[in-house]
C-alpha cells in the first residue's frame, strides 16, 4: 500500500492515521479537507505527509472518509468515481443506511466498506487526534457482503492494526441501536447543558457548584454541532423513537417526585443500577 488518503482531518480519521502510520511505513499519507488550515495543521501534527485534492484520488490505494454524514452523501460517490479499481474506500460515519443507499447502485460499490468505530471524544479537529483511540473498541461494519472479498480482508487487517473487534450489522439495525446508545446520550447532554445555562444565570455559580457528576454528564455537550446536526437529521425516525421513550421515563419520574412516590423513585433507580454490570462487561471486552 503506497498512497493513503484521509478526507476530513479531524479526530476520528486523524487518530486512525496516527496508528496506521507506524505499521504502513512505506505509505505516503495525504489529507483532503475543505478547511485548508485543518489540513495544514494535520501536516504539522504528523497525521499526514501532504495536503491533497479530490482529483489526487486517482492514485489512491486506501481512502478513509471522516466528515459529517451529510457531506459523505456527496463525497463518497465522487470518490468511488475517481479511485483505481483495486482501491478501498471506508467511511466512518455515525449513520449507515443513508450512506449505503446513496451508493447502492454505483458501479464501483464493491470497493466501498461501510463502517462506524464506536470510539471518540468530545473534541474535534486535527488537534484532537490521539494515538490508541481505538484499542479494544468495536468497529461496526455494514453490508460487508457487498464489498469485494479481497478488500474485506484488507479492511480486517487495518482494524486489527487499530486494535478493534468487528461486529457486523445491517445499516437499519445499526441506525436503530445507535440512536439509543449514542445519539440519545448526546441529545441528553446538550439539553442538560442548555437547561442549566438557562436556569443558572450566574456562570460563576455553575463553575463553583458543578461537581464531577455534572461535568461527566455534559461532557458530550462540547461536541461539534456541525457534525451532530446532520446525524440527527439522517437518523430522524430512530432518534424520535428514542426520544419518545426517554421523555416517557422522564415524565413518569416527574410524576413520582410530584406525588412523593419515593418507592417508585427508588425502584426506578434500583432497576437501572444493572447498567453497572452491563458496562463492566463492556470494559472487560465481553
Amino acid at each position: 500500500m503506497k498512497n493513503v488518503f484521509l478526507i476530513g482531518t479531524g479526530l476520528i480519521g486523524g487518530s486512525m492515521l496516527l496508528d496506521l502510520r507506524s505499521h504502513l511505513k512505506d505509505a505516503t499519507f495525504y489529507g483532503i479537507d475543505k478547511d485548508n488550515s485543518h489540513a495544514k495543521r494535520a501536516v504539522t501534527n504528523g497525521i499526514i505527509d501532504k495536503v491533497a485534492v479530490m482529483g489526487d484520488l486517482i492514485n489512491a490505494d486506501l481512502v478513509l472518509i471522516s466528515i459529517p454524514v451529510d457531506a459523505t452523501l456527496k463525497v463518497l460517490p465522487q470518490a468511488l468515481d475517481l479511485v483505481p479499481e483495486n482501491a478501498l474506500i471506508i467511511d466512518v460515519g455515525s449513520t449507515k443506511k443513508a450512506i449505503c443507499d446513496v451508493v447502492s447502485k454505483h458501479k464501483n460499490r464493491r470497493q466501498f466498506l461501510a463502517a462506524h468505530p464506536i470510539a471518540g471524544t468530545e473534541f474535534s479537529g486535527p488537534d484532537a487526534a490521539i494515538k490508541n483511540l481505538f484499542q479494544k473498541k468495536t468497529m461496526i461494519v455494514c453490508e460487508v457482503e457487498k464489498t469485494a472479498f479481497k478488500l474485506q480482508e484488507l479492511a480486517k487487517e487495518l482494524f486489527e492494526i487499530l486494535g478493534m473487534r468487528v461486529r457486523y450489522m445491517t445499516p437499519a439495525a445499526h441506525d436503530r441501536h445507535i440512536a439509543y446508545v449514542s445519539h440519545l446520550s448526546h441529545i441528553s447532554s446538550f439539553m442538560l447543558g442548555k437547561t442549566v445555562i438557562q436556569e443558572e444565570e450566574n456562570e460563576r455559580d455553575i463553575f463553583d457548584l458543578a461537581g464531577s457528576g455534572f461535568e461527566s454528564t455534559v461532557r458530550l455537550a462540547k461536541s461539534s454541532p456541525a457534525m451532530w446536526t446532520p446525524i440527527f437529521a439522517q437518523n430522524k425516525q430512530h432518534v424520535l423513537d428514542a426520544l419518545d421513550g426517554y421523555i416517557e421515563n422522564l415524565s413518569r419520574f416527574r410524576e413520582s417526585v410530584k406525588n412523593n412516590d419515593h418507592k417508585a423513585i427508588f425502584e426506578d433507580m434500583e432497576q437501572t443500577n444493572r447498567i453497572k454490570t452491563i458496562l463492566k462487561g463492556i470494559e472487560n471486552g465481553k
